[in-house]
C-alpha cells in the first residue's frame, strides 16, 4: 500500500466537508491520526508531528472506549453524494498479529463509499457489524447516518477512518494541496469548520486496586467508583494518546489526609495510545474513608498538553 497525495492545486471550495461522526470532538471523541505526509518509511501529520503512521491515508475519528462503541455512535456522511458501495458482516474485534488471513485484504472492515461528483469521493471504514444504514445507489445528504462506529477490519481501537480522494488520489482535508510547511499549517482546508488540532491528550483517569490490564482500560471497564477500606492498594492510571518520546506524565492522588502520591514518568518512545499507572500499597489496617482525587497531566517540554481529573470513594 502506498500513499498517493494529490499533487494538483486544490482549493477549499472544491468540496466542503463536515465531521463524519456524531459526537463532541474533544470530550466524547477525538482525532487519533491524520494522513501521512512523509514519503519515507517514517510518518508525519500535516502539522509535522507524529499523529500518523507510515502510509496512513485518512483521518481517524476515535472513541474513548469499546463500551462507548457498544452504546452506539453514528457515522454520518461528510458531504452530499451517492452511495457507490458498502460492506457489512465483519466482526467487531481487536486486530491481532496473525489476523491477516482472517481479514483477507478487507482492512477497511465494514464500510461505505460515497461518490460526490467531479472526481471526489469519501470512504468510511471500521463500522459496526449490522449497522450499515444505506445501500448502493442511495442519495445521501451531509449528516445522513451511514452506520455506527465499530471495530471491524484492521484496527485496535473503535473509530471511523475517513479517506478523501480526488480522481483516485488521496487528499488530506486539513492540507489539500499536500504542501506541508512545518510551523505554518495551511489555512486552506476542505472543512466547513476545521476541527481543532490536539497534539495529544489524556483520555481517561481512573482508579483501581492494582495496575489494570490495558485491554480493560480500552474497553472502559477498568476504573472503579468505590474502593473498600481494606483494598490492597490505591492505584491511579492515565490513558492517553499521541505520546512523543520525552513527554512526561504526572500522576497524583489526593485523599482525605492529603497527597497520597505525586510522581512523574517519562514516555520513552512515540506511542499512538498508552497508559501509565502509579499507586500505593496499604500499610495500615485500612484506608481513610472519603473522596480520593486523581490528577493526570501530560507535558511536552515546558508546555502542559492536557490535564484530566477523576475521583473515587473509599467506604
Amino acid at each position: 500500500m502506498t500513499t498517493s497525495l494529490a499533487a494538483t492545486s486544490l482549493v477549499a471550495g472544491d468540496i466542503v466537508l463536515n465531521v463524519p461522526i456524531d459526537c463532541d470532538l474533544g470530550t466524547e471523541c477525538f482525532i487519533q491520526q491524520y494522513v501521512d505526509h512523509d514519503r519515507s518509511r517514517q510518518a508525519m501529520d500535516f502539522r509535522c508531528s507524529n499523529l500518523s503512521y507510515d502510509t496512513h491515508q485518512g483521518t481517524d475519528f476515535a472513541l474513548r472506549s469499546i463500551e462507548q462503541m457498544r452504546r452506539g455512535v453514528d457515522v454520518i456522511a461528510a458531504a452530499p453524494g451517492t452511495v457507490q458501495g458498502t460492506r457489512d458482516g465483519m466482526d467487531d474485534r481487536l486486530y491481532r498479529t496473525g489476523d491477516a488471513e482472517r481479514i483477507n485484504g478487507r482492512d477497511c472492515g465494514n464500510g461505505v463509499l460515497i461518490d460526490h461528483g467531479d472526481g471526489w469521493s469519501t470512504q468510511y471504514c471500521h463500522l459496526k457489524r449490522g449497522s450499515i444504514a444505506v445501500a448502493q445507489g442511495d442519495l445521501v445528504e451531509a449528516s445522513s447516518v451511514l452506520g455506527q462506529v465499530g471495530l471491524s477490519g484492521r484496527t485496535q481501537f473503535p473509530h471511523v477512518h475517513m479517506t478523501v480522494r480526488k480522481d483516485g488520489d488521496v487528499v488530506d482535508p486539513f492540507d489539500p494541496d499536500g504542501d506541508v510547511q512545518c510551523g505554518a499549517p495551511s489555512t486552506e482546508t476542505l472543512w466547513d469548520t476545521p476541527p481543532p488540532y490536539r497534539p495529544g491528550g489524556v483520555l481517561e483517569v481512573g482508579f483501581a486496586d492494582s495496575v489494570p490490564d490495558f485491554n480493560d482500560i480500552k474497553a472502559g471497564t477498568a476504573t472503579v467508583a468505590l474502593l473498600p477500606p481494606d483494598a490492597p492498594a490505591i492505584v491511579v492510571y492515565g490513558y492517553a494518546f499521541g505520546g512523543k518520546a520525552g513527554d512526561r506524565l504526572q500522576l497524583r492522588i489526593d485523599g482525605p489526609d492529603g497527597t497520597l502520591i505525586d510522581d512523574e514518568v517519562e514516555i520513552e518512545r512515540n506511542q499512538a495510545q498508552f497508559f501509565r499507572a502509579l499507586g500505593k500499597k496499604r500499610t495500615t489496617a485500612g484506608w481513610p474513608t472519603g473522596q480520593y482525587t486523581g490528577t493526570v497531566v501530560l507535558r511536552r517540554g515546558q508546555r502542559e498538553i492536557s490535564r484530566v481529573q477523576n475521583t473515587t470513594i473509599v467506604q
